[in-house]
């Protein structure tokens, strides 16, 4: 499968409308938009009466070993909550009996090789690599061969870490179509100083030297895409800082990549549904709760 970057970048088909929730402020020369649902809510990608699963988008997670497979569960999940038509696991051999009993409607399948992986990430609309997928180079490798697939890449976590030091290689395979999400940590591996720029601005050169969407979260998570695009999140929830919700997060952003939003929207769509779907549900969260409150967060969005 192609990749579905334009001949400028954007995804074919996607709308050129912008839509300012408020005055932006500015950067440099650079715009900065405060990240709000006025701007993408028209971009989500409801179904139709002619919708069925294979048209509403394939989403695949790369899980970790055996004992490490919370993390890719966590995300499928996320993803089939946010629309994907299509959810599946592709693990170890090892980990497939961990995993098996632990979902229902997200399929399974696995892999001994960086080429089986790719094999079977054929016919994917995107894919999530990263979480708990071990620092060393079968990552590496892994996510080398799922460059070759055409699918959008939502790289997250252990996928990012692994590339300390060798960036050159990371960037040699981004298609302007995937999507980065590090914490301030992993950024910092990635492009080492440029935090000493202020966030905004280091995401800004982070995408462009990526050539690719960067998602930098923290209390107020900055999106920038490599066409110079940059909105602020302000939503954000304190209730968020417990473990696996990044996992979450990156396959809320998989989910609608997989329906072929354009990149930049659907990370910061997710962005802000993923903090407020944390304030829904308030004290005593954790990353298992967040995909059972998406529904609520997504109706509200439909109803308008």
């Amino acid at each position: 499968m192609q990749r579905r970057s334009g001949p400028n970048g954007t995804q074919q088909g996607r709308s050129k409308q912008a839509i300012f929730a408020d005055k932006p402020r500015i950067i440099g020369t650079r715009m900065i938009e405060t990240n709000d649902p006025a701007i993408w809510r028209n971009f989500l990608p409801w179904p139709s009466a002619e919708t069925h699963k294979h048209t509403r988008g394939r989403l695949a997670v790369v899980s970790g070993k055996a004992h490490q497979t919370g993390a890719a569960r966590l995300a499928a999940h996320a993803g089939l909550r946010m629309g994907a038509g299509v959810v599946r696991i592709l693990c170890p051999p090892d980990a497939v009996a961990v995993i098996a009993p632990a979902v229902q409607a997200i399929m399974l399948a696995p892999f001994s090789s960086p080429e089986a992986l790719g094999r079977e990430a054929a016919g994917s609309d995107a894919v999530v690599i990263g979480p708990a997928a071990g620092l060393e180079d079968a990552t590496i490798a892994n996510i080398q061969a799922l460059a070759l697939s055409g699918a959008v890449l939502v790289i997250d976590a252990d996928g990012l870490s692994v590339f300390k030091g060798r960036t050159a290689e990371l960037f040699a395979v981004l298609d302007r179509d995937d999507i980065l999400t590090p914490h301030e940590g992993e950024f910092e591996r990635l492009f080492p100083g440029l935090l000493a720029q202020g966030r905004e601005a280091a995401a800004i050169q982070a995408a462009r030297l990526a050539q690719a969407t960067i998602v930098l979260k923290g209390a107020q998570t900055i999106i920038a895409s490599p066409d110079g695009r940059i909105r602020r999140n302000e939503n954000g929830s304190a209730w968020l800082a417990t473990a696996g919700t990044g996992d979450v997060l990156a396959g809320m952003i998989g989910g609608l990549a997989a329906q072929r939003m354009d990149s930049f929207d659907a990370a910061c769509a997710a962005v802000w549904i993923h903090s407020d779907a944390a304030e829904r549900f308030g004290p005593g969260l954790t990353s298992d709760d967040l995909s059972d409150v998406l529904p609520k967060v997504l109706a509200s969005l439909w109803k308008g």
